[in-house]
């Protein structure tokens, strides 16, 4: 036999140990997450008792595909529809969450006597929360349902867009030794050009093309797609400096716009679940105990500053924001931890040599000590708000109700509010894709042309194909009506018509200031001085064709980006009442509601909910009768406030369990109704056969006759013989006489 590869033999050890430590946290009813972490250090280098991993670099690898597919099934959850309506909100809280937890961090690391520089790090790993921790734990806990989670995770994705911006004040900061506010900006600005441009060509194209190919998209063929989308755009991600994390959240929130999406992440969920536990043992791996035993002050300090600090701080941020006390104090306590980020801080520090050794191992006991943690903060944080809210002053919960409401509540906007953000939508919009156009030419267009005909030829003949594809984006920039029912409105008054001509002149200004921006590239100043003058005639020209082509393709955009909308629209109602909202449910085969009517379990009266739409395989029943019964494999869309729907949970996910039986205990037996038994007079429903005995009648003979499969109305009558498919233990003793002994 030729020689075995390492990475096989470490993957066997790696999943072996986590499928061990694993099972028996689930035993135990904590979270899997702090098993992977102990099964990490059990075959890590510093503990011998157990085989040790040979290659680390390639188990890194591993780990690095894990955060990939545990992001990529974050977007897919939670696409850009539903981070916006929480995104102010969110946005607001992180911010706040980020800013104190950077001063905690700093401060804890001077007061611990630490350099500075550890300081500041520390600030940049306790700033940041733990996406997949809070992930699993809500997914264990059932809380995903409820309206804070949403807020949650659209603070988890504002946090990972701040980290990444940190990601690169850190990398500047070790390496001047000063602030750098410029490269700051710069790298901001890079991230809202890439994600614009990202989202806007990844909804125009990638949903037409799972369009066009459903019918050829089978299982297998979806699930290689979705991969190669994904790892598609982790490598463009890469490429212009930005994390592999980002970019596959990227395409899953593109993913998330389409028809396909909860498919896709039914297939991706397997190859999450996997990676994902590889990840976790690979952190553990870096875990030296000694070292934690030096110390382990620090650690126990900076574990109760996340604790402590992150609930204040997010609780504090969200109430800032305008969300109830009782939603910001649930937020606070599920984001008390640190994790994936916060070891990719720390390693930074390390590998540029500007931290000392023990802040990486540190920031992993943190995060591993908090992970344990997190599932009950978010379980007390229920009981720990009805406390609080004993001993809040009656003046102060009225202040805050009166702020929350009042941030809450919904006002028109003024006509200049939507038309000046109507054109600042469009002029980011459209100069990034004619940037995006224009860069994109000039690399990789050009070159290529230029060995085709010459560098002279070459030149022309790239700006003019270049400039076709901006044509209908330069007219959208500088001509397309924007808000035009505002327009008109403002127009009409005299005192406006000043400040509307110079808006429009100003975008037409930006428009013809790209056109020559784009042509100084190719030609000298005077050429392009000369065409873009050319190019702007062709416009107003051209204006109503341009028009024409570029209404076709926004239509396209809009219908790919309001596809999954649409279809979920058409399949259910829409439903809003107050604070109620849609949770969706499985009805299991051992579930004890499994063929029962709607009247017979009366959610309704019972539990408060009301199921809005049964999705039975392909077929749809909305607002469904009372006399419709529940089978398996049902996906129910029940509508009620966050108790409500908890109760229904609780309910729907509690399992009887049924009598197991062995193949000798299911038998066909014969019975002799006699007078005084039991069952005798009663019907066949009313005997207990089926629910007692969970056993079945499938013939009766009444002297000369045989009936098969007799209705269950029917009565037993003495002398019946009755023959029965079951248990003969449980059947016998409903036939047996009253008074009579059982027979051994």
């Amino acid at each position: 036999m030729g020689h075995f590869p390492n990475l096989i033999v470490d993957l066997a050890l790696i999943l072996g140990a986590a499928a061990v430590t694993t099972l028996i946290f689930k035993a135990l009813k904590q979270p899997l997450v702090l098993g992977y972490l102990i099964a990490g250090i059990l075959v890590g280098p510093y503990f011998h008792l157990f085989p040790t991993v040979r290659e680390e670099g390639n188990i890194k690898v591993w780990s690095e595909i894990g955060v990939i597919f545990l992001l990529f099934s974050l977007g897919l959850e939670f696409s850009f529809k539903k981070l916006m309506k929480v995104g102010g909100s969110a946005g607001i809280t992180a911010v706040v969450e980020v800013a104190v937890m950077l001063g905690f961090g700093y401060v804890a690391g001077q007061f611990l006597g630490w350099s500075t520089m550890d300081s500041i790090f520390l600030g940049g790993v306790l700033s940041v929360s733990s996406t997949t921790i809070i992930i699993r734990a809500f997914e264990e806990l059932g809380v995903k349902g409820q309206q804070f989670a949403g807020l949650v995770f659209g603070i988890l994705v504002v946090e990972d867009l701040i980290a990444i911006v940190l990601l690169v004040l850190l990398s500047t900061l070790a390496v001047s030794q000063q602030f750098a506010g410029t490269e700051m900006l710069m790298a901001v600005v890079k991230l809202v050009f890439f994600l614009v441009l990202w989202f806007i060509g990844g909804i125009f194209f990638i949903p037409t093309l799972l369009k066009k190919t459903k019918k050829l998209m089978g299982d297998e063929t979806l699930l290689v797609t979705s991969i190669a989308l994904c790892l598609l755009m982790v490598v463009l991600a890469v490429k212009v400096g930005f994390s592999p994390a980002l970019g596959a959240f990227i395409m899953g929130s593109i993913l998330a716009e389409t028809t396909q999406a909860e498919k896709i992440e039914h297939l991706v969920k397997s190859v999450k679940d996997l990676f994902g536990a590889i990840f976790f043992v690979s952190i553990g791996m870096l875990i030296d105990p000694e070292m934690l035993q030096v110390y382990i002050v620090p650690v126990v300090i900076i574990t109760l500053l996340t604790v402590f600090g992150k609930t204040f701080s997010t609780t504090l941020g969200a109430v800032i924001s305008g969300q109830p006390l009782k939603t910001s104090v649930k937020a606070g306590m599920s984001l008390a931890q640190i994790g994936e980020f916060s070891f990719i801080i720390a390693i930074l520090g390390r590998d540029l040599k500007v931290t000392s050794d023990f802040l990486y191992p540190i920031a992993v006991a943190v995060s591993a000590v908090t992970t344990f943690t997190t599932p009950y903060m978010i379980k007390v944080a229920d009981p720990f708000y009805n406390w609080l809210d004993k001993y809040i002053p009656q003046q102060w919960k009225s202040s805050l109700d009166r702020y929350s409401s009042g941030a809450q509540t919904i006002s028109q906007a003024s006509d200049w509010q939507v038309l000046f953000k109507g054109y600042v939508l469009n002029a980011v919009v459209f100069s990034v894709i004619v940037i995006a156009l224009g860069s994109l030419s000039n690399i990789y267009v050009l070159p290529f042309i230029d060995d085709l005909i010459g560098d002279k030829w070459g030149k022309i003949v790239t700006a003019a194909l270049t400039f076709l594809f901006m044509l209908p984006f330069l007219w959208a920039l500088a001509v397309r009506q924007i808000q035009p029912k505002a327009f008109a409105n403002l127009w009409t008054q005299n005192r406006y018509k000043g400040p509307l001509t110079l808006f429009r002149t100003a975008r037409i200004a930006l428009a013809v200031f790209l056109v020559g921006f784009m042509l100084d590239r190719f030609f000298s100043i005077a050429v392009a001085l000369t065409a873009t003058v050319l190019i702007s005639g062709i416009l107003l020209l051209l204006n109503q064709k341009i028009q024409t082509f570029y209404d076709r393709l926004e239509a396209r955009f809009l219908s790919n980006y309001n596809a999954r909308e649409t279809a979920e629209a058409a399949r259910r109602p829409v439903l809003a009442p107050w604070d109620a909202h849609l949770a969706a449910f499985h009805v299991h085969a051992d579930w004890d509601g499994v063929g029962k009517t709607l009247e017979q379990l009366g959610l309704r009266e019972k539990y408060g909910v009301n199921i809005a739409v049964i999705e039975r395989g392909e077929r749809l029943i909305p607002i469904p009768p009372k006399s419709e019964r529940l089978f398996p494999g049902d996906r129910l869309q029940v509508i009620g406030t966050d108790q409500q729907i908890e109760a229904f949970r609780h309910f729907i996910e509690h399992h009887e369990p049924h009598p197991q039986f062995s193949r000798s205990q299911v038998q066909l037996r014969r019975y002799e109704v006699l007078d005084g038994s039991g069952i005798n007079g009663k019907s066949i429903r009313e005997s207990g056969i089926r629910e007692m005995a969970h056993s079945m009648v499938v013939g009766v003979e009444r002297g000369e006759e045989r009936i098969l499969n007799p209705i269950s109305d029917m009565r037993l009558e003495t002398g019946d013989v009755v023959w029965i498919v079951g248990d003969p233990r449980r059947t016998s003793a409903l036939f047996r006489v009253k008074g009579e002994k059982p027979k051994a």
